[in-house]
């Protein structure tokens, strides 16, 4: 339903006649909320409540096994129905996790495909250092849809930068918790030893104000002594 309208268009027609909306004036996707009448909302919900307490769904009926006696595309074999209903669970929890990443990717970029449809010019980096398989392109958000090779540049000389933080960050989220701490203080006017430090997020609040100064003053030392054109020489 998510994804049929944009392969095969839509119905003829209209929605609703006294509104005068048409099925092709429905956007497709999240879009489509706001343009479906109450009428429309109040009809859906009318059918999920009579899926619902149409068929006896108690404990040890049928319905509470997902047989609903529907056999078009099951079968009156009850190995056959066990089989096909073990995939139809399957198929169910990888289609309920597709749906809300869908609903996310839309809201992210908007748009269903998440951009893929409108980054064309991206192919002008197919060939570019970290394009690797399986993936190949990585841009889930089309930042290079305009296929300005200087934003792109910049970005990928970001992402060099950011991804060399978070190994370091990576590291030194594990590093303690397997070879232990410095010896000594973090501070000796608050009485503070690295060994009272506790890992992870709780840190956050036992690192000193000062500390936190001198985290941000080496932070900006980097960004500032480094440069940040860099990318237009590809150095």
């Amino acid at each position: 339903g998510y994804i049929t309208p944009e392969l095969y268009g839509k119905f003829p027609g209209f929605l609703s006649p006294s509104l005068g909306i048409k099925f092709a004036d429905v956007p497709n996707g999240l879009g489509a909320i706001s343009k479906v009448p109450a009428a429309g909302w109040g009809q859906i919900i009318a059918y999920m409540a009579f899926c619902e307490v149409s068929s006896k769904q108690g404990p040890g009926t049928p319905g509470a096994a997902g047989d609903f006696g529907w056999k078009v595309l099951t079968s009156s074999n009850p190995a056959v129905v066990k089989s096909k209903l073990n995939s139809e669970l399957a198929n169910g929890r990888l289609a309920m996790i597709a749906i809300i990443g869908m609903f996310f990717q839309e809201g992210i970029t908007g748009d269903i495909w998440g951009g893929l449809a409108k980054t064309a010019k991206i192919f002008a980096f197919e060939n570019e250092r970290g394009v690797q398989e399986p993936i190949g392109f990585w841009d889930p958000l089309a930042l290079s849809s305009s296929g300005d090779v200087s934003t792109f540049k910049r970005r990928r000389t970001v992402e060099l930068k950011h991804g060399r933080i978070c190994m370091l960050a990576t590291m030194g989220y594990i590093t303690p918790e397997v070879t232990g701490k410095f010896p000594g203080y973090l501070s000796y006017s608050a009485n503070l030893k690295f060994a009272d430090v506790p890992n992870g997020l709780a840190a956050i609040s036992k690192v000193p104000a000062l500390g936190w100064a001198q985290v941000v003053a080496y932070a900006g030392f980097c960004e500032l002594s480094a440069g940040s054109d860099d990318w237009k020489t590809g150095t």
